[in-house]
């Protein structure tokens, strides 16, 4: 029987510099200064772009540099108050072009917080609020406008020229084209989130079809083979003394029997990787049990030293199993890679807060070959059952050769993964 082990390891994916995963303080902190610098540019810009004469502006004072990183500002709210965020900026920006201050990128602030209104899911307060922002900014600006040409001349507080169509065109065609890439990103998230579950999904029951027909294998392979060794058993045992050649024949046909059902067993429990130990019938392996495992592994001939760190404190049922046979199997592998000499090995256990961190180190001259990844069934699951555990609770794992020499391998297991699973 060909067993072949499902992988339960995650796909790793490269990591992405999105936005979305920068610290969210990043986003204001650049438009502030951005929007600051461009527009104090624009405002000693004394010609358009078509060489004629700039209409002129309202000078940049205290209160046009308050809108100016006042938008970006509110931006810091954009993740937890995204409706807060949107309308905050649209009315910064209105105040500012009300105010005549110099053109420059004062709308950027407001695009950002429309896309993160539309990533949050409000759609419809996004669209409505857009446009209904830029019909009431339109609006009053027609109501209290003046002349393009005496603009420099009004001592209104609001000295906004009366918009010309060509403006109203502009601004509703970049509104337009905001509102529609939000679409299509929030879309494109949606998708990858729910390609992202389909194929979890997909894995989890790959796996579980994949250990459903190893089992039945395995009952099959034991069915047969210890039946036939405890038939043969009997007839040697009665024939011992008045027949020993069929006695020696059957111990022989026992012999290969029992062969057959150690390699088989060997390749199906190395592949199923100890499930169902939630109700083991000898006492629960755990970290309580730390210093016993420190105890048997000096008694192999190495030299161990054990330590934790941070609060220690009882740990989740599958965290605590995890992080012990992660140690027991670094232990194996270091008394069977670790080469001639004593071999010193240091454990370490740090709980944090969420975390807890599985250390241990070895200055052995050995590390594992490619058999021991998982494939061999003496002493542990190997690398990639250690791999396999961290991956399970949704941790991260790591073994590779230390610098200097020595084996490392450290593994990072969440605390909470049991409630956030429950």
């Amino acid at each position: 029987m060909s067993v072949s082990a499902p992988s339960a390891a995650p796909r790793r994916l490269r990591p992405r510099l999105r936005p979305a995963a920068w610290p969210f303080w990043v986003v204001p902190v650049f438009l502030a200064l951005f929007q600051v610098g461009a527009t104090e540019g624009a405002a000693h810009r004394r010609w358009d772009h078509g060489g004629h004469q700039a209409p002129p502006a309202t000078p940049l004072d205290a209160l046009g540099l308050a809108l100016l990183v006042g938008g970006p500002a509110v931006l810091l709210l954009r993740r937890r108050y995204p409706v807060v965020s949107l309308a905050s900026t649209g009315l910064v920006t209105g105040l500012y072009f009300l105010r005549a201050y110099p053109y420059g990128p004062v709308p950027v602030a407001a695009f950002v917080a429309i896309l993160a209104a539309l990533y949050a899911g409000h759609r419809l307060v996004a669209w409505a609020g857009t446009l209904g922002g830029l019909g009431v900014y339109f609006a009053v600006a027609w109501l209290i406008g003046v002349d393009p040409e005496q603009r420099g001349l009004s001592a209104n507080t609001f000295p906004v020229p009366r918009p010309e169509m060509a403006e109203v065109l502009f601004a509703l065609g970049w509104a337009l084209v905001v509102l529609v890439y939000g679409e299509l990103m929030r879309m494109r998230a949606q998708r990858s989130a729910a390609a992202e579950r389909s194929r979890a999904e997909r894995e989890r029951r790959q796996a579980s079809e994949e250990r459903l027909r190893m089992a039945r294998e395995l009952h099959d392979v034991l069915a047969h083979n210890v039946s036939m060794i405890n038939v043969r058993a009997g007839v040697a045992l009665h024939l011992l003394d008045d027949d020993p050649e069929e006695a020696r024949a059957a111990l022989t046909a026992i012999k290969e029997a029992s062969k057959e059902v150690l390699t088989e067993m060997r390749s199906v429990i190395g592949a199923l990787r100890a499930q169902d130990e939630s109700a083991p019938r000898s006492p629960t392996a755990g970290l309580v049990r730390l210093d016993e495992l420190a105890a048997r592994a000096r008694a192999s001939g190495l030299r161990v030293e054990a330590g934790t760190s941070g609060d220690v404190r009882p740990l989740p049922a599958a965290c605590d199993l995890a992080a012990f046979r992660i140690v027991q199997e670094s232990l194996t592998n270091a008394a069977r890679h670790g080469g001639p000499g004593p071999v010193t090995v240091r454990a370490h256990i740090d709980y944090g807060e969420r975390e807890l961190t599985v250390r241990v180190e070895d200055d052995g001259r050995g590390a594992p070959g490619p058999e021991d990844d998982g494939e061999r069934l003496g002493g542990g699951a190997g690398l990639r059952g250690m791999r396999e555990r961290a991956a399970a609770l949704g941790g991260s794992f790591r073994a590779g050769p230390r610098p200097g020499g020595g084996f490392r391998v450290e593994a990072v297991l969440p605390i909470d993964a049991d409630e956030e699973r429950a």
